[in-house]
């Protein structure tokens, strides 16, 4: 009996040394008061204002859930490739905007989606007007821009092989051959497109009504906390109901009503 006590202490004290040191459950951050929220730069996400403060849809989820669950939101702004080592190591309690895939899935558990974005296709309203179904865009006097190395720019290949694909350096220069009409579309993440389309109003149009690809975003806690992931998933049901984050969603990414701010 003496043996098997003393076993079951020392399994019990490796399990707690190998635990993170900052790593904290669900009830422990309502405890603490304080909610460590990780994002990464990306407009209109989170972003700096002129006199460096944080804002954006991001910011604006992690202060209300943390308004909600009764504490503080601390948002620690990481490299994208640095949220999940954070989130494992204990350095923050939970990750904002990211897209769910099943590679980071297995380094944490994911709430239910709360937003969705993806990669879609804006056209040169001009060049574009005969077009009246996608697939007309599949033809080699079509050209399609995108930036290099990028997703948008695999996706193009597989959906349209038979146009031209231009390839460019930067959103910047690819956005810019479109709107001057060299090429006839262009293939985007989510929101340039849309926000392409709301500044030249007549040039520029996005006629698909949803993602070529779809992209949605979680809310991502540390493995094992149902608890979290389980209020989680109810707030947001919660705030989906009572439109507060649609409408969230609606300023920042299909508005350009903040750019004023």
């Amino acid at each position: 009996m003496r043996k098997s006590l003393k076993a079951a202490a020392l399994i019990a004290w490796s399990v707690l040394l190998a635990a993170p040191a900052g790593a904290r459950s669900f009830q422990e951050v309502r405890n603490h008061g304080t909610l460590r929220v990780g994002m990464a730069l990306l407009a209109p996400g989170a972003m700096r204002d002129g006199a460096g403060a944080l804002t954006g849809f991001e910011v604006d989820v992690a202060n209300k859930l943390a308004a909600d669950m009764r504490v503080r939101a601390q948002i620690v702004v990481y490299e994208l490739d640095e949220l999940i080592p954070a989130l494992e190591s204990g350095e923050i309690d939970m990750i904002a905007g990211l897209a769910i895939t099943p590679e980071r899935a297995l380094h944490a558990n994911f709430s239910q989606p709360y937003a969705s974005n993806g990669i879609a296709l804006a056209t040169n309203t001009t060049r574009t007007a005969s077009v009246q179904r996608f697939e007309e865009l599949d033809a080699e006097t079509y050209k399609i821009a995108a930036v290099e190395n990028s997703v948008a720019a695999e996706l193009a290949r597989r959906r349209l092989p038979s146009a031209q694909l231009v390839l460019f350096e930067s959103a910047e220069a690819a956005s810019a051959a479109l709107l001057e009409g060299s090429v006839d579309g262009y293939l985007e993440e989510e929101p340039l497109p849309t926000f392409l389309a709301l500044e030249h109003e007549g040039t520029i149009d996005l006629p698909l009504a949803r993602p070529l690809l779809p992209a949605h975003a979680g809310l991502a806690v540390g493995k094992g906390d149902v608890d979290f992931l389980a209020f989680l998933d109810a707030w947001i049901v919660a705030r989906e109901a009572d439109t507060w984050l649609p409408t969230m969603h609606r300023y920042w990414f299909k508005s350009l009503e903040w750019r004023g701010r």
